[in-house]
This record gives C-alpha cells, structure tokens and sequence, in this order.
C-alpha cells in the first residue's frame, strides 16, 4: 500500500466506529470489484488496498495496534499486509461482509480454494527495567506446529497424489439455492481446499504439520512498558497441509526493580539521608539506569522533597525524549544513640534555629493547636 493511511483508504475519520468502517467498505468494495471492473488493473488493485484497510480496521485490536505504531507495528518491521484472520484473500474480506449470495452475481464461484491459515501463538516476556531503557534482543525457543519433513507439509503420503473433492469439484465451496438467493458455504469434504487426500502422511495422519521447536529473535524498542505487546507475523504455527503460518503475541511483563519505581516514563528512587545532610547540605552518590550518577542536597532541604534529574527515566517509545528520574528524600532517623551522641543533640535541641515554627508545621499540625 505504499505507506498509504488506512483510513484515507476507506475515506472515513480516524475516530469512525464500526459500522462506519463496514459501510464504508461495502461502498468501496462494489465500485472497485473486479468482476464489475473486468481487465482495469487499477480497480483491482484499489480493491485490494481496500480489503486490506478493512482488515486491520475492522479488527479492534489491530486497529489498537496500527493506531499506537502505524503500518510497521510496534516491532519496526513487518507490515500489515496479508495480516491473519482473512487468509490475506480480498474475495474471502467480500464474502465475510456481503454473505455467499453475492457469489454467483460476481461470478466469485470460480475463485480458487484457499487453504487455512496456522493458528497464532502467545508469549510473554519478562524484562527488567535496565532492557526496557536501553531496548534489547531476546533470542526465545518456542514450541509450534511445523510442517511435517516426510510429506512436506502436504498431509499426502509419499508418491501419491491428492484428488479432486467429488462434493465442491475443486471448488472448496458449495451452493444451495435458499429462495431467490444461492448461499456459497466452505465445502466441509475438503474443508475449502478443493482437493483430498486418499493416502494420509503416516507421520503427521494428512494434517501436514507436527509439533516441533524453533528459534525467535525479538527485537524490544526502548520504552516499552507492562501489558503492551509485539507482534512477530507470520512465525506462528503452521496451516495445516501447506497452509500460511499464523502470527506470535509477544506480551510484555516488567520485572519488580529494587531500587526504582516506575511511573509512566518516569522513575522514582527513594534516597534516606540523615539529618545534618538535609540541613547543611551535601554532594551524594545516587544509582540510575545508567550508572552513578552525584546530584547536589540544597542545605533545608525537607523530608518528602522532590528531587528531579532530567532525561534519566525511560525513553518515550518510538522517540527521543525521554523521562526524569525522580529523587524523594527521606530523613532518616537513627534507631539507638550513643550517650556521647544523645548530649550533644540535647544542647541542639536548645537552638531555636532548629525547632519548627508554626509556619513551618502542617496544616492539621496548626488546626490540632487551634483545637486543642
């Protein structure tokens, strides 16, 4: 499609609902059908951006996903053409839409069997927050189905071939005459592949597939947070005798960090100091997720205090910008005293200097005095 939008496509607004989406696509599918444009290449292959564009937007989840990453999804590469649950098959998007009536106006009933495409697979994925920062490769082993080695994936037994379905002849589908209308359903002989099979594979019993183990690499875009996913397309299980393989859902779970919280794209470290350093101030060492790093302790500082340093969280997805790292300071205080050092904060406890006003109290600090 070029890049081209969606919803450009099928001329509606990006906030269009379904039944927008659907009537906009019946419109466009009849003026552009092929049957009705017969040798106009360009009517055809508008018919197919248009069954591709109603593909993805008719689907809410890959509606979710283009809207969040655009055409490449969230990965960086890829693409949404051929995505599953159609086969990638236009005349199968028509047929789902319009209904098998439809079949013998536009002649649809010498289109050729499709075959049925593998099922999708899910995984999650653990990452800490160090991976999600700077964006890593995971390399995943993962179990599926594969086509099977002694038919190659044709379900038939070696040396023998398949046979025309008696019920569809080839087809895949049949045709009852309902009234005025002919409903078009999948030949359920052949299951819509047109053909069968005399002599199954003994391996894999005619299903063409056998479970077996690959290798995925994963590409993780910084930023990334819980519950988002990937999608690896066309790495799922296998269809069955030589059918398309489907896609795989990676969702994303961040591991507990044990020195930071995260919110949004920011990070919160909670540092203690003790009470001369939030009064005099002080130069301390403080962890980030990309080393140590010293921030500066103005002299006052309060307990509860935000400290901010920039570009120190966790970088936008898919953008340069990235969040702060967020220092809350909390003053610590010691459990046991020396008697040398309990002494020496009787004689500072004498200081005025040092004991809060009214103004430095809390509001229901100053409203239990008023009260009481």
């Amino acid at each position: 499609m070029s890049g081209e939008d969606y919803y450009s496509v099928l001329g509606i607004g990006r906030d269009a609902d379904q039944n927008e989406i659907k009537k906009a696509y019946r419109k466009l599918a009849m003026e552009n059908h092929p049957d009705r444009n017969p040798g106009d290449k360009q009517a055809e292959e508008r018919f197919k951006r248009i069954s591709e564009a109603y593909a993805i937007l008719s689907d809410p989840q890959k509606r979710a996903e283009y809207d969040r990453y655009g055409r490449t999804g969230a990965r960086g590469g890829g693409d949404f053409s051929g995505y599953g649950g159609f086969s990638g098959d236009p005349f199968d998007i028509f047929r789902q839409v319009f209904g098998g009536g439809f079949g013998d106006i536009f002649g649809m009933g010498q289109r050729r069997p499709t075959k049925r495409r593998g099922e999708d697979l899910q995984l999650r994925l653990r990452l800490t927050l160090e991976e999600i920062a700077q964006g890593v490769k995971k390399k995943i082993k993962l179990k599926k189905q594969i086509n099977c080695e002694t038919c190659a994936g044709t379900g038939k037994s070696p040396g023998t071939a398949k046979v025309t379905c008696p019920m569809c002849h080839g087809q895949g589908e049949v045709a009852h005459r309902q009234g005025f209308f002919t409903v078009t359903q999948t030949c359920q002989r052949c299951n819509g592949e047109g053909q069968i099979i005399d002599k199954p594979c003994p391996t894999c019993h005619g299903d063409g597939r056998v479970r077996g183990e690959s290798f995925i690499e994963i590409d993780v875009p910084a930023g990334i947070a819980e519950g988002q996913y990937l999608t690896i397309r066309g790495e799922g299980n296998v269809g069955p005798r030589g059918g398309p393989q489907g896609d795989i859902l990676i969702i994303i779970e961040e591991e507990k960090h044990a020195e930071f919280e995260r919110h949004g794209d920011d990070i919160i470290y909670n540092l203690r100091l003790s009470f001369p350093q939030v009064t005099l101030g002080d130069e301390v060492q403080v962890p980030t997720l990309d080393g140590k790093a010293m921030i500066s302790i103005p002299a006052g500082t309060q307990s509860g205090k935000i400290l901010r340093m920039k570009n120190k969280g966790i970088p936008h997805l898919n953008s340069y910008k990235r969040g702060d790292e967020l220092i809350k300071v909390h003053v610590w205080t010691p459990a046991k005293i020396g008697a040398k050092e309990k002494a020496l904060l009787k004689q500072l406890a004498a200081f005025e200097s040092i004991n809060p006003t009214n103004e430095d109290k809390t509001f229901f600090e100053r409203m239990k005095e008023a009260i009481l």
